[in-house]
């Protein structure tokens, strides 16, 4: 499942649009290019989304690796690339997202939440995280992704089918309800072995906790390193019953 594969029949889907396009014409492409690009490449994925959006496309990164970045890069030189500064992180992935923005050919946008941490915990009281983990998602996550989002009409994520039961049917490109947008993502038939050949193949970034017992990096207080056996987002949100941030809900 490389980079390097190239499989015919993406032609149904070519054709750049205009911006005028009504949200179930939207739909439709986006649900047309899913079955059209269901076999093609992470490349070839990204290269429709390049010539179909232009730049009204962009990519989200958590900075827990680049190798979406890399991709999009290599189909849209200077692409746009999303990261969401929760003000929670780990400081390895601040590093990696000014790493990338340093040595690749992407422009890094950081969004930020509305209210600082501080602020937050003025008004809601400290350790949110602890006590309402889904309304801290939806203040330092989602919110300023949809507003971030707005000029764009496409996005594209790192997820992968292999991570966990809730992503076991990503679509390779499909529609966001939420945000009236189309999703993309490229490497959602990948496995851990496929991201990591192409890591090594073409020396991309990775964020070193990756190194360090982390098999999925998110915020610093709801992320903790994986026990043998168990699959990769069993370290975001230990104990409890949330699986998903709400971004890709």
């Amino acid at each position: 499942m490389t980079d390097t594969e190239t499989v015919a029949g993406t032609g149904g889907t070519a054709g750049a649009t205009t911006g005028g396009e009504s949200d179930d014409e939207l739909r439709a492409l986006a649900e047309r290019a899913g079955r059209e690009l269901e076999d093609a490449s992470a490349l070839d994925i990204l290269k429709w989304a390049a010539g179909t959006f232009g730049d009204r496309f962009c990519v989200t990164s958590s900075m827990e690796d680049a190798v979406v970045a890399h991709l999009a890069s290599r189909a849209l030189p200077g692409v746009d690339v999303v990261f969401l500064d929760t003000g929670y992180h780990f400081p390895e992935t601040i590093g990696t997202r000014d790493a990338v923005a340093a040595v690749m050919d992407v422009n890094v946008i950081t969004l930020t939440p509305r209210q600082t941490v501080a602020e937050q915990d003025a008004e809601h009281g400290p350790r949110l995280h602890d006590r309402d983990p889904d309304l801290c998602c939806a203040l330092r996550k989602v919110k300023p992704l949809e507003e971030g989002l707005t000029r764009y009409a496409a996005w594209a994520t790192g997820l992968r089918r292999d991570e966990s039961p809730t992503r076991a049917n990503t679509p390779v490109v499909g529609w966001d309800e939420r945000r009236r947008k189309v999703k993309v993502s490229p490497i959602a038939r990948w496995t851990r072995e496929d991201v990591d050949a192409y890591v090594a193949e073409h020396g991309v970034l990775t964020n070193p906790l990756l190194m360090d017992g982390y098999a999925s990096v998110g915020c610093a207080p709801c992320t903790r390193r994986v026990l043998e056996g168990e699959d990769a987002r069993a370290g975001r949100w230990a104990g409890r019953a949330k699986t998903e941030c709400g971004l890709h809900a």
